[in-house]
């Protein structure tokens, strides 16, 4: 079972008021109705949504649902159910504010279809039900998206969601519009809105585990890129104490820098705060890393010179 049908399967064993009902019922039929000879067809291929809406017709509008199964012509192997409603057409679409009293598409909802917060989250999960999916985080980058066939439309539910501060955003696309939001944070969110929390305890879960990967794939980043620093620090220490056993120079050295050099000869891979540790206690007398670095400050210039 994909992560999409586990979040829908469990946002729709939500108990929900009438108003609510009516609500999430008016995002199906906006988004996935479709009148023929004064019927009003809905699809899906979930079970358990298909149950959803007939459940939610008869309890707010005492009417009994046919449902149908239908080819699914999108070669899926799933069944395709098809709802119909008959009785108390007109009503119903009034009610869901699909037509006006004339009979005509409304383009965006009235009002009272999501006058309060509930009401918004629960035409939200209509939406989500009929038009949404969300990448499972463990398997893919975080993506979520609404698609929806009429610009108004899109543009309306974009404006639900980012009254919550979702930061939705609408592309065109060839059938369409694509609602959709990237961001972890604002993803978790909507599943909250639409009170999915079983799907957030697992999303936010998975989030952390990238979150902590990722920090640790930096960290272990930055510690080979200072590993790599001191290795070449210390390879051009050791090429400049070559040039200067070369030109037979090392005692044009003082003898504290003839200790520098016996001492990055003894450990050719420490690094000079490591190596001034290392003098500091084999010899007793106490050098900091500025007072090795000046050392080889002087190893260096000496080395250029001789070499030009």
């Amino acid at each position: 079972m994909s992560y999409t049908t586990q979040i829908k399967n469990e946002i729709i064993q939500q108990e929900e008021t009438k108003s609510e009902l009516i609500a999430m019922l008016s995002a199906l039929v906006r988004n996935n109705g479709y009148i023929e000879d004064d019927i009003l067809f809905l699809t899906t291929e979930n079970p358990e949504i298909k149950n959803k809406i007939a459940y939610s017709f008869e309890k707010v509008y005492d009417i009994p649902i046919q449902i149908k199964i239908k080819d699914n012509l999108n070669f899926s192997k799933k069944v395709l159910y098809l709802l119909c409603v008959e009785q108390k057409l007109s009503f119903i679409l009034n009610d869901l504010g699909f037509y006006d009293e004339n009979q005509q598409y409304i383009e965006t909802p009235p009002e009272y279809i999501t006058g309060s917060n509930e009401e918004i989250r629960a035409y939200l999960r209509g939406v989500f039900l009929t038009q949404g999916s969300i990448n499972d985080p463990k398997t893919s980058r975080y993506h979520m998206e609404l698609l929806i066939s009429k610009a108004s439309e899109a543009v309306f539910i974009q404006k639900l969601l980012n009254m919550f501060d979702l930061n939705a955003k609408i592309l065109n696309r060839d059938k369409g519009y694509m609602i959709y939001i990237k961001e972890a944070e604002k993803i978790s969110d909507f599943l909250k809105i639409i009170g999915a929390i079983k799907a957030v305890l697992y999303f936010e879960n998975i989030r952390i585990y990238h979150d902590k990967k990722n920090h640790t794939n930096r960290l272990n980043n930055c510690e080979q890129a200072n590993i790599d620093k001191v290795v070449e620090a210390a390879t051009h220490q050791l090429n400049n104490v070559k040039i200067l056993e070369e030109k037979l120079a090392i005692e044009l050295l003082d003898d504290k820098t003839k200790e520098a050099v016996e001492y990055r000869k003894k450990y050719p891979e420490a690094s000079l705060k490591e190596l001034s540790e290392i003098i500091s206690v084999e010899t007793g007398n106490r050098i900091t890393k500025s007072g090795l670095n000046h050392r080889f400050r002087k190893i260096n210039e000496l080395a250029s010179r001789l070499t030009e």
